[in-house]
């Protein structure tokens, strides 16, 4: 648990908001339907100490502050926990409590997929993959690797619900994930749902059907770390 013992509290931590182009977020990968690419979310960087901590958001928000403003934060809104789940990875990546907390770059991200679905088929074989947010290069290598009856995809983007992609069901996230749950032996949720609020409603209903739970993402990497979930980020900085 972190706290602010360590005289951290009145550190200014500065949270950046469109600091960070495309570009700077991802590089500049061969593949275009990443959703940085498409600006349906954006990377938020805390900076603090001379480390650095990222979350997706769709409601990017500036903020200037210390930790202690930082706890007392109602994280009622989007924007309040993007902020405080990149401060918590900056402080615990400077505390070297967690690795891994910046974005992949150019072609990194597909290389990461296929590492992905490697290490689940390798852990866990050929089982019924449910992917809760839709990441195109993860979404392709499961398919590969799995077969596109094996591997079905809940999303929030209303442009991506009823289709097919790679040949795998694209099912609406605000209705559909209980089902996918159900089918699924195990559930590869995106870490992004930390930041939405519905991951702890995810995790339970996991937890309740004794279904495996594994997390990707660069916004995970704090709160995977204290909640001892395993966290799929091969390539992030």
């Amino acid at each position: 648990m972190i706290t602010t013992d360590q005289c951290l509290g009145e550190e200014v931590v500065q949270v950046k908001i469109g600091t960070l182009s495309v570009k700077q977020a991802i590089g500049n990968p061969t593949r275009q339907d990443f959703p940085l690419l498409e600006g349906k979310e954006v990377m938020v960087e805390a900076e603090f100490q001379g480390s650095f901590g990222q979350a997706f958001t769709d409601r990017p928000h500036d903020f200037t502050g210390s930790l202690n403003e930082i706890l007392k934060l109602d994280l009622d809104t989007n924007e309040h926990r993007a902020i405080f789940i990149a401060t918590l990875n900056v402080v615990m990546a400077h505390l070297g409590m967690v690795t891994g907390v910046r974005h992949c770059h150019d072609e990194e991200p597909e290389e990461c997929a296929a590492q992905i679905a490697h290490h689940i088929l390798s852990k866990f074989g050929l089982v019924n993959v449910g992917l809760v947010g839709l990441q195109p290069a993860i979404l392709e290598n499961l398919v590969l690797t799995f077969g596109a009856d094996k591997v079905i995809c809940t999303d929030l983007n209303p442009k991506n619900i009823g289709s097919r992609k790679y040949g795998a069901e694209i099912r609406d996230g605000r209705t559909e994930t209980g089902k996918l749950i159900e089918w699924s032996d195990l559930l590869l949720v995106t870490s992004s749902t930390i930041v939405n609020n519905t991951f702890d409603d995810i995790r339970e209903k996991v937890g309740s059907r004794g279904k495996a739970l594994m997390i990707f993402g660069v916004t995970g990497a704090g709160v995977s770390t204290m909640l001892g979930l395993e966290r799929l980020c091969f390539q992030a900085h």
